[in-house]
């Protein structure tokens, strides 16, 4: 059976980079692509210089601006994203058609075999990264590994604009010394839980049973069994249009504050409408969805003739939703440890023509 040879690919600070490349004030600055710097509002991406204050995408705006307060705060621009998108995604398809969107900056490519039958993926991903920069005046990273897994942690170890390449045989060394809360996949309590095991890098996982860690962690700890060996099976997989899209948060505590859950939907509905403005997506169902302490779930939905996509709309709704459930949460009140909201149901005139895009 053939060796898979996989490209990872992922923008350097790709919405932040772009405001970088438009307006030349801002080079060399702290750029936040997001709310205005005292609202509730999610960073949507920050440039390296920002990211030295520890300003990270997805936190709040606020929070940004205590952190680094003479940061550049800046609106996103999905349409110029999308645009530059499109136009990388056509440099992708110049090497393969098997190209797997992740999100508008990033992607798997399959170039086991690709249309200029170039022997070394190392190569194409040399060109692809040059062209981009070409092209777009953007530099990107990339990984080159025989899996997913191994490519996409092969893209982050030289970012940015760098390019690593994991050899066949070397899967284990690559691994060994990195940190589990590298590992795509391995969030931070999961991290937390590792490491009370003993395991904190990669070649400490590898010396666990993987009954052990099925044990520990149900069916992922087969997988963190894989992800030690860098073994991964998945397919690139090109675009398939989204059936629905949400965003949700599991608390650090559970809560019964009703003021602080409007709040947290308010932020999530923020997102949403993100999301759904990176997708061009519009739809007619709301659903919230409602993690309660003892770890049931309920969800809610509305469905309407007008469609869901502006961020005021999807709070107000899931507000009403919230409350509803809330009138039904009875004594002994039960506190909730994850909120989500997600649309389905799109739209015909949600503007397809501008997918796939990169990442998601």
């Amino acid at each position: 059976m053939e060796m898979k040879k996989i490209i990872h690919i992922d923008m350097d600070a790709f919405y932040a980079s772009v405001e970088q490349r438009d307006f030349p004030e801002m080079r060399g600055k702290p750029v936040v692509v997001g709310g205005s710097p005292h609202s509730r509002g999610v960073v949507c991406a920050a440039s390296y210089e920002a990211r030295k204050f520890g300003v990270r995408s997805a936190i709040p705006c606020f929070q940004a601006y205590k952190l680094c307060p003479d940061a550049i705060f800046t609106p996103p621009r999905f349409e110029v994203y999308k645009s530059i998108s499109k136009e990388i995604r056509s440099i992708f398809l110049e090497y393969t058609d098997l190209v797997e969107p992740l999100s508008l900056d990033e992607a798997y490519l399959d170039v086991t075999s690709n249309k200029l039958q170039i022997p070394l993926a190392s190569t194409i991903a040399k060109e692809i990264r040059k062209k981009i920069f070409d092209r777009t005046g953007l530099t990107c990273s990339a990984g080159v590994a025989q899996n997913k897994f191994l490519a996409k942690m092969a893209s982050e170890k030289n970012k940015p604009n760098g390019l690593y390449v994991v050899l066949p045989g070397e899967e284990e060394k690559f691994l060994d010394e990195i940190p589990l809360y590298s590992f795509f996949g391995i969030g931070k309590k999961t991290y937390e839980r590792l490491s009370q095991l003993g395991y904190t890098k990669g070649s400490e996982l590898r010396k666990a049973e993987e009954s052990f860690l099925v044990g520990e962690f149900g069916k992922m700890g087969a997988v963190f069994y894989r992800m030690a060996r860098g073994l991964d099976d998945r397919e690139v997989i090109p675009f398939r249009d989204p059936k629905s899209i949400g965003v949700e948060t599991t608390f650090s505590h559970d809560s019964e504050d009703f003021a602080y859950l409007l709040l947290t939907l308010e932020n999530l509905s923020k997102e949403l409408e993100l999301r759904m403005g990176r997708k061009n997506k519009q739809g007619k169902t709301l659903t919230l969805k409602i993690k309660f302490e003892d770890f049931t779930v309920k969800q809610k939905s509305i469905s309407s003739d007008s469609v869901f996509y502006l961020a005021d709309n999807l709070f107000q709704q899931s507000s009403n939703l919230l409350a509803n459930v809330w009138k039904e949460n009875t004594e002994p009140m039960k506190k909730i440890r994850l909120l989500g909201i997600s649309v389905t149901n799109f739209s015909s005139d949600s503007k397809n023509e501008d997918q796939p895009s990169l990442f998601g």
